[in-house]
C-alpha cells in the first residue's frame, strides 16, 4: 500500500450488535407472529404466496450478490475491490435462503396447493390440458429437483469465492484471484443459462397456462436491480456507521450508475414483453395483463412502472444525485419495495385473484425477511475483514476516480 494510505485499517472487522441486532430480531418475531396470523385466520394459501414472494425474493437478492462478484472478477474491474465483501456476505447467505426457498416451494407444492394449475391427476382440472412433455415437465419431482439442482450449483460457487478470497488475504499472491476468474467464468455460463428457469419454474408456473419466453429475463433484471440496491443501501450504512472509510464519492457513483441503468433495462425488460402480448393480442397471452388490468390490481400496475422506472430516472439522472448517499439510499429502499410490488404483481393475480390485499400479513412477511436478510447478511459480514487487504486492485479502489 502507498503511504497516504496507512491510515486505513485493512483488518478491521464489522462487529454485529447492538440497534441492527435488536432491529432484525424484532422483524423476524413480528414476521413470524404474522405468518402464524395469517394461518389461524384462513389465510393460509395468502399466507403461503406471500411466503413464497418473499423466500424468492431473499433468494434473487442473495444470488445478484454472487453475480455482482462473479462479475467484477471476470471483467477484473478494479474499482469495486474495496467494496467486495459486502457482495461476498450476500452471496455467503446464497445457501441458506436456498434452503428457505426450497423447503417453501416444496411445502406449497405438496400440501397447499401452491401450483395448482397444474399439480392435478388427468381428468381432475387445469393440468390435463398439457401435453405430455410439458406435464413431465412440472411433475413435482423433477420441479423440485431441479430447484435443488440450480440453487445449489449457485450456492457452491456462492462458497468456493467467499472461501479463495479469504485464503488471499491469508497467502496473497495472485493464485486465488486467478482461480476466483476461472470459477467466476464458469458459473456466470452456468448462471446465464438457468436463472430463467429457475424464474419460470418458482414464478411463472404458477400460472402454467400462460407463457412468456421474456419472463426469464425480466426477473433477472429484477433481481438484479434489487441486489444493487441492496448492496448500495448496506455500504451506505456501513460507511454512515464509520466503517470502510476507503468508500468514496465515486464508488457510490458507481453504484448509483447500476442502479440506474438496470432500471432502465428492467423497465425495457417490462415494456417489451407488454407491447408484444399488446399488439399480438392472442387470447391465451393476453390473460395475463388482462387479469392485471381491473380492479384492484390497476393502480398497482401502474404504481409498478413509477416506482421501479420514472422514480430512479428523475431522481439518478444527474451525476450529483448518484454521488450524494442521502439521495441514492431513498431511491434504493424505494426500489426494494417498488420490486416487492413488482413480484406481488407476478404471483397474486393469477393465483389469489381478489382475495389478495395488503395487511398484517404482508407487512409482517416484509418485517420478517428484512430482519432475517440483515441478520443473516450482517452476521455474515462480520466473519472476515471489510477489506480484501491482499486483492490486487485494492490500490486501484482505493484511488478510484469518475
Amino acid at each position: 500500500m502507498g503511504a497516504h494510505h496507512h491510515s486505513y485499517n485493512f483488518s478491521e472487522q464489522f462487529s454485529f450488535g447492538g440497534k441492527a441486532k435488536t432491529i432484525s430480531l424484532i422483524g423476524i418475531v413480528l414476521g413470524v407472529l404474522a405468518i402464524a396470523y395469517g394461518f389461524l385466520t384462513g389465510h393460509a394459501e395468502r399466507t403461503f404466496l406471500n411466503l413464497l414472494l418473499m423466500s424468492y425474493y431473499f433468494t434473487c437478492v442473495c444470488a445478484a450478490g454472487l453475480f455482482f462478484c462473479a462479475i467484477q472478477f471476470v471483467a477484473q474491474a478494479g474499482w469495486s475491490a474495496s467494496l467486495l465483501r459486502v457482495p461476498q456476505a450476500f452471496s455467503k447467505v446464497l445457501p441458506f435462503a436456498s434452503v428457505v426457498l426450497v423447503i417453501v416451494v416444496a411445502a406449497g407444492l405438496f400440501s397447499h396447493n401452491l401450483y395448482g394449475s397444474w399439480n392435478h391427476a388427468p381428468g381432475e382440472g387445469a393440468g390435463h390440458h398439457f401435453s405430455d412433455s410439458k406435464a413431465f415437465y412440472l411433475s413435482p419431482l423433477f420441479f423440485i429437483g431441479r430447484l435443488i439442482l440450480f440453487l445449489g450449483a449457485y450456492s457452491i460457487f456462492g462458497l468456493l469465492l467467499s472461501k479463495l478470497s479469504v485464503n488471499e488475504d491469508v497467502h496473497g499472491g495472485l493464485k486465488s484471484y486467478e482461480k476466483s476468474i476461472k470459477y467466476s467464468t464458469i458459473f456466470l455460463v452456468i448462471f446465464g443459462f438457468t436463472t430463467p428457469l429457475w424464474a419460470f419454474d418458482t414464478i411463472m408456473s404458477l400460472e402454467a397456462h400462460w407463457f412468456s419466453t421474456m419472463f426469464g429475463w425480466y426477473n433477472f433484471a429484477a433481481m438484479w436491480v434489487s441486489g444493487m440496491a441492496a448492496i448500495s443501501i448496506v455500504v451506505i450504512l456501513l460507511t454512515k456507521a464509520g466503517h470502510m472509510p476507503w468508500i468514496k464519492d465515486s464508488h457510490i457513483h458507481n453504484l448509483g450508475l447500476f442502479v440506474f441503468a438496470f432500471s432502465i433495462f428492467w423497465t425495457y425488460i417490462w415494456f417489451a414483453q407488454f407491447l408484444l402480448i399488446y399488439y399480438a393480442n392472442i387470447p391465451e397471452e393476453t390473460v395475463y395483463f388482462f387479469k392485471r388490468w381491473e380492479g384492484f390490481y390497476l393502480p398497482l400496475f401502474w404504481i409498478n412502472l413509477i416506482i421501479n422506472f420514472l422514480s430512479p430516472v428523475l431522481i439518478l439522472m444527474s451525476r450529483d444525485a448518484k454521488r450524494k448517499t442521502n439521495i441514492l439510499l431513498s431511491v434504493c429502499i424505494l426500489l426494494l419495495f417498488g420490486h416487492w410490488l413488482d413480484y406481488y404483481m407476478m404471483i397474486m393475480p393469477g393465483t389469489i385473484g381478489d382475495a389478495a390485499g395488503f395487511g398484517i400479513v404482508e407487512i409482517g412477511t416484509i418485517l420478517g425477511f428484512a430482519g432475517l436478510f440483515t441478520f443473516a447478511v450482517l452476521s455474515s459480514l462480520s466473519k472476515a475483514p471489510l477489506a480484501p487487504k491482499n486483492h490486487p486492485f485494492l490500490e486501484e479502489s482505493l484511488n478510484h476516480q469518475i
